[in-house]
């Protein structure tokens, strides 16, 4: 890895992770397009060094919740109970099955586009109206099994988890608080799993499996400075700004997939 590719690779993390950690979102979603099209990292090692991003750069942001308190509750353990067998599971699926992007990419569209753009609206409506429609928030049992579905892909294609479940979780209530710390320690322990599968998996077949380890390593410590900010500035932010920023992050994520699909 050459200089001006690591410095790329840290500037990106650290913009990236600035922008979306307030919000429960590791930036890793975004951080996957930069590293096949700019970095040129290839199939399927693009997955465990977005991975690696995640553990190298989850640190930054957690360390500031734990400050602040966010990490206690039962949403963390429920979030890292489901994601956690998910990656296993998701790694294994990515080795050796390879099910092709196409597919992936035009389900994350149809999920994320109408989903972003429903919570600006209502959260829009809600800013302009006094009083505001309450949403049932989801049983536990229904969010432990989401964060399973939400770890396969997360092993299957190396995204961080809150790009998923934090739009979800906000849109059936929950305010961003309290989802966006517990979204980003499901995705820490989630990517430290699913890295240490991927290595082991690296060991017995042939193939780019293995991660990218100091194109990761760059893009994690540029994250894990930005995640740090991010996590300082959320307090700072009015919670309809912070649902507003999540909405346009799950349009902008779900808008990538669909461009990709159309080429």
């Amino acid at each position: 890895m050459s200089w001006s590719t690591g410095l790329l690779g840290f500037a990106a993390g650290l913009l990236i992770s600035v922008v979306t950690a307030p919000v429960g979102v590791s930036g890793a979603v975004f951080l996957l397009p930069v590293q096949i099209s700019l970095l040129g990292v290839p199939s399927p090692a693009v997955t465990p060094t977005n991975l690696l991003y995640n553990v190298v750069a989850g640190p930054g942001a957690l360390l500031r919740h734990h400050r602040n308190g966010g990490l206690r509750g039962p949403l963390t353990r429920l979030l890292v109970l489901g994601t956690v067998p998910g990656v296993v599971v998701g790694a294994v699926i990515r080795v050796f099955a390879v099910p092709g992007p196409s597919v992936f990419r035009l389900l994350i569209a149809v999920l994320l586009l109408p989903l972003g753009g429903w919570l600006c609206l209502r959260t829009l409506h809600r800013a302009t109206h006094a009083a505001s429609v309450s949403v049932r928030e989801p049983s536990p049992r229904t969010i432990t099994r989401l964060a399973m579905a939400v770890g396969v892909a997360g092993g299957i294609y190396g995204i961080g988890g809150g790009s998923l479940l934090g739009p979800i979780l906000v849109g059936r209530g929950m305010p961003v608080a309290k989802v966006a710390p517990a979204a980003l320690a499901a995705t820490f322990v989630t990517s430290v799993v699913g890295a240490g599968t991927y290595a082991l998996l690296a060991l017995t077949t042939t193939g780019d499996i293995a991660p990218y380890w100091w194109l990761g390593l760059a893009c994690g410590l540029g994250g894990l400075c930005g995640g740090y900010l991010g996590a300082r500035l959320q307090p700072r932010l009015p919670e309809t700004a912070l649902r507003l920023l999540l909405g346009v992050l799950a349009l902008g994520i779900g808008g990538l997939y669909a461009v990709q699909i159309v080429r």
